[in-house]
């Protein structure tokens, strides 16, 4: 992948959110409501909150949107997928605190309720909830006239939802107890998932129509933007019955494999064994000249999910998703590190705490 110097997502208009001063000052107050709650068992910062309700049980709680893949949407007309994403982006992180996912609310905000969004996006929560085991057993449509805009008059709309599930609370998983060699197992993505669009539309939609059909992507533009989300409950609830020591899962969503750092263990990562990217990352980061710190920094680079565990396990936890038509591979380990950085020698680029820095 070049390094060549081209778009950023700051180009694109998005701010890392984590470092702004505004953003601290939320997660300053929204900390102190948990002053004198000790059944809050997982801290800010983790895929999900576990909230302890007696007899070792947890609820596990985790809330996510679709963001701007959504626009996407509108320019293809097509809304029947973008529900799926919502159910992934919030079960993919129940499932990473060890728990299983029971339910979802579903939040719409729509500029015109008499738009047919709201049915479309119904068929794909549903595939969604059927995808994950879960249900969808209440939610709320909200007609925000003067608040959202969409490309078209009256077609602007917003998708939320909040995922539920139990945990044991002896069996959270938190990226505790991981040691030197430790093997990082990654389970494929579709493609972009659904992070990073301000800057892929920003690229890709810059240069190219959405049915503009591209032979290395075997279809059109908007069709690979509007790939779902791959939804790994099934496989990662038979991991963690089936795989002894499993030590974590993370989530590759927001911030790339910077996600791998979530983990409570004192260790960094070297990534040495990545798969080739699905197509769209090669177009996107072609077209937009974008670096590949930036690559890493934003997008899920063909890993949606990754496992950590012994050596031993990999084989299993790959026979796992296999089973369930995922493909997967080793594709890095722990290392000793108390700076817990990523490296990812094939794209010659390092991960600290803020982002991604070219070696």
């Amino acid at each position: 992948m070049t390094d060549e110097k081209g778009m950023s997502y700051k180009d694109a208009g998005v701010v890392a959110v984590g470092e702004e001063k505004t953003f601290r000052t939320l997660i300053q107050w929204v900390s102190r409501s948990m002053e004198g709650h000790p059944e809050v068992k997982a801290e800010v910062g983790l895929y999900a909150t576990v909230i302890a309700v007696g007899n070792n049980l947890g609820i596990a709680m985790s809330t996510d949107g679709v963001g701007t893949k959504l626009l996407v949407a509108e320019l293809m007309e097509r809304y029947d997928t973008v529900g799926i994403d919502c159910v992934a982006m919030n079960v993919n992180d129940i499932i990473c605190v060890g728990a299983r996912p029971l339910a979802m609310l579903d939040y719409i905000a729509v500029e015109d309720a008499t738009n047919p969004v709201l049915g479309e996006v119904g068929k794909g929560l549903y595939e969604g909830a059927r995808l994950a085991g879960i249900s969808i057993p209440a939610g709320e449509v909200a007609q925000l006239r003067e608040m959202i805009k969409g490309l078209r008059p009256g077609s602007g709309f917003d998708l939320v939802g909040t995922a539920f599930g139990v945990v044991p609370l002896d069996r959270i998983i938190v990226g505790e107890g991981i040691q030197e060699g430790d093997v990082v197992v990654g389970a494929a993505s579709s493609g972009l998932h659904s992070n990073g669009y301000t800057l892929a539309r920003k690229v890709l939609l810059g240069k190219y129509k959405v049915d503009t059909r591209l032979d290395e992507l075997g279809m059109t533009v908007g069709e690979a933007m509007l790939t779902p989300t791959v939804i790994y409950v099934r496989p990662a609830l038979e991991i963690m019955e089936k795989v002894k020591e499993v030590k974590a899962l993370l989530h590759i969503t927001g911030e790339g494999f910077r996600n791998l750092q979530r983990v409570r263990s004192q260790v960094g990562f070297v990534l040495d064994r990545l798969p080739e990217p699905p197509p769209i990352f090669k177009v996107l980061q072609r077209e937009g000249r974008v670096s590949s710190a930036e690559m890493a920094n934003t997008f899920n680079l063909g890993v949606g999910l990754c496992v950590v565990v012994p050596p031993q396990r990999a084989r299993e936890v790959i026979a796992v998703f296999h089973s369930h038509g995922i493909e997967s591979w080793e594709i890095g380990r722990a290392v000793s590190d108390p700076e817990r950085k990523i490296t990812i020698p094939g794209l010659k680029v390092v991960g600290k705490k803020d982002k991604f820095y070219e070696i």
